[in-house]
């Protein structure tokens, strides 16, 4: 007997794929609605569709309990309304069923001095992208106030975890490995929210067992790793076959680069991110995984690096 069923929607991302190991370990029956299925779970079941389209989305949610949005627009494609469309193609798929609806926050939908960060706080963007995140989970207030769904929205530093394509670890600290150089985002001092996937896929799915218990709008803060740039770096070194030598990384760069690519351009914007330090906390939430939910920062680290790495120790 299963613990319910939920469906994983942009089952091919980074959260979307992590969140279809962890239910699946936990019990559940797990769909994932994508495109493709390139990157496929074993035990659980995928519907090929375009989840821009309502009668895609409502068929592939249709028996779940629980959905996960995991779907994802590339930087520089959240203006113009593109994002708000997604996330309304999901409201009108699930409204008046519901459902659990459960939302990945981002750390964007608060302000730079925000020095810690827990989920009463208010909400004021420093960049444009974080002001379209605050308008998502405004609209997900309002369908779960119409009782159209129950909203869950779990908040997360910056991602990594082991066989994720074009984030942090690989497209920048380590973009330069094989000429043995690696590269710290901010001041080597300053400390960093960070969630390691299958963590964070495993608190998605602990709160959705907590579900029936919470109210029909709720904001979790996962706490993660809090460290420096310092100590992801001397991790990151120390589960490395070989050495490499550590250097700030030239933003002045993604600034000239953003110019002409639109990606690097918002990825520039987004640098604060790195300069200031923003903790998330919630006690809260800490209690209800209970302890041993966070796996160690340096096992977390050793697992992501080591395929990355792997072509760097061949080649030498």
């Amino acid at each position: 007997m299963t613990k319910g069923k939920v469906t994983v929607l942009g089952c091919n991302g980074h959260i979307g794929n992590a969140a279809m190991i962890a239910f699946r370990d936990a019990g559940w029956t797990v769909t994932g609605l994508g495109r493709t299925n390139r990157k496929p779970v074993s035990g659980t079941r995928f519907i090929a569709g375009n989840a821009d389209e309502v009668s895609v989305v409502r068929a592939a949610t249709s028996d779940a309990d629980v959905v996960v949005n995991g779907l994802h627009l590339r930087y520089d494609q959240w203006g113009n309304g593109r994002a708000t469309r997604q996330l309304q193609t999901v409201l009108d798929a699930l409204a008046g069923t519901g459902k659990t609806l459960m939302f990945p926050g981002t750390i964007y939908n608060y302000h730079a001095n925000d020095r810690t960060i827990p989920p009463h706080l208010r909400q004021s963007a420093e960049a444009p992208r974080g002001a379209i995140r605050i308008e998502l989970e405004q609209m997900l207030a309002a369908a779960a106030e119409r009782g159209d769904i129950q909203a869950i929205i779990l908040r997360a530093g910056d991602f990594f975890g082991p066989g994720n394509e074009g984030e942090w670890f690989e497209a920048a600290m380590l973009m330069d490995r094989a000429r043995g150089r690696l590269y710290h985002l901010g001041d080597l001092q300053t400390r960093h929210s960070w969630a390691y996937l299958p963590d964070l896929g495993r608190a998605f799915a602990s709160l959705a067992v907590h579900r029936t218990h919470l109210g029909p709008l709720e904001n979790f803060h996962f706490a993660g790793h809090w460290v420096s740039h310092a100590q992801l770096m001397q991790a990151i070194q120390a589960a490395s076959p070989l050495p490499l030598a550590v250097a700030p990384l030239k933003w002045w760069m993604l600034g000239a680069i953003g110019l002409v690519n639109p990606v690097m351009r918002d990825i520039y914007r987004m640098r604060y991110l790195w300069e200031n330090e923003m903790e998330l906390v919630d006690p809260r939430l800490d209690a209800l995984l209970g302890p041993g939910a966070i796996t160690p920062f340096e096992t977390a680290v050793a697992a992501t690096v080591a395929p990355i790495l792997a072509g760097h120790k061949q080649a030498a």
